[in-house]
Parts: structure tokens; C-alpha cells; sequence
């Protein structure tokens, strides 16, 4: 899953049963054509994520690499956070059948996180209308000298983020809250 860290948005996601490079890398660019490309990328160090496949994207579109430490989680831990409660709220409960069932019930699951969920983090609001309210880091861009930019729309009607030399702005305190 590729996640905007500050409205907690899932921007893409893709399942596999295996730890190809494929799936990964297409869940990539699927979040990039979509919504932009971020300043700095994050993730662990999974074989996925540190194939030349995977990194060649992120350098093609000039975005720089972020991996965290070998083994601590922590370092991840919105992903992380996500994963247990795909895992709490739907995937434990429904008990799949297989791996069709279990992507329809996911693409609906996924749905709801993003635009039904509230979360306390984000003083109880859904990552959707913390993304769409130019608060989210990836719905709002400020450029280097610190003009607001708002992004055109995507086809769904959301809030797509300006593709120059911006940065995200980000608020620390609201990802330690």
C-alpha cells in the first residue's frame, strides 16, 4: 500500500501471495499518475522496495529514497498501522476464501478507510476529506517560497498535486499525535 503519511490516505494498493517486484511496482506508478509525485519516498527494506525495478522509478521521477533501519517497524509505522487494522477489522472478520474474494472485499474495505473511517489522529475526520481539505500532505503544495498551490482534479474529483519542484507541507505534531 502507498500511503499519504499526513491525511493517512491509501493512494494505491496491490496483493500478491509472493514477494515479486511487479506488483509493487505497478501500485507505484498507479499512485504517481494519479496523484503526483512526492518530494521524498518512504518505505522499508523489503526486497521489493530496494529492486533496481522499484528505485529506477523513484529516480526516473527525481524523487528521493527514504528506507528505514533493517528490522524496526516502527520506522513504518503508518504502514504498519494500516496493515493490522486491514487485518482486525475486515480480512479476520469475513475469513476470505481466496485471493478473488479477498480483492473484492479489500477494494470495498480500502473504500471505507479512506472515505467512511475516521480516525482519531486526524481529530476524528476520514483520510479523504483530510486529503481533499488542502490540510492533507498531498493536497496541499507549498513552494519554495512558501505560496499555496492547489492541485487540479483528478476524473474522481479529487485534489491532484502540482507536478513542479514543490514540497509537501507537513506538520510533525499531527504525526506524533
Amino acid at each position: 500500500a502507498i500511503m499519504d503519511w499526513y491525511s493517512r490516505k491509501v493512494l494505491s494498493w496491490r496483493l500478491s501471495n509472493s514477494l515479486d517486484t511487479a506488483f509493487c511496482v505497478e501500485c507505484l506508478e498507479d499512485a504517481l499518475q494519479t496523484y503526483g509525485k512526492p518530494e521524498i519516498f518512504n518505505s522499508d527494506q523489503g526486497s521489493q522496495f530496494t529492486s533496481i525495478a522499484f528505485t529506477d522509478v523513484l529516480k526516473r521521477e527525481e524523487i528521493r529514497i527514504s528506507m528505514d533501519g533493517r528490522g524496526r517497524a516502527l520506522d513504518n509505522i503508518f504502514v504498519e498501522r494500516l496493515w493490522r487494522t486491514v487485518k482486525y477489522e475486515d480480512v479476520y472478520l469475513k475469513g476470505y476464501v481466496d485471493m478473488s474474494e479477498l480483492i473484492l472485499g479489500l477494494t470495498e474495505y480500502f473504500s471505507f478507510y479512506d472515505q467512511e473511517r475516521p480516525h482519531q489522529c486526524l481529530a476524528y475526520r476520514t483520510p479523504d476529506q483530510v486529503y481533499m481539505s488542502a490540510q492533507g500532505g498531498g493536497a496541499m503544495i507549498v513552494d519554495r517560497f512558501g505560496t499555496e498551490q492547489l492541485s487540479a482534479t483528478t476524473s474522481t474529483g479529487q485534489r491532484r498535486p502540482v507536478h513542479s519542484k514543490s514540497r509537501m507541507q507537513l506538520k510533525l505534531d499531527d504525526f506524533l499525535s
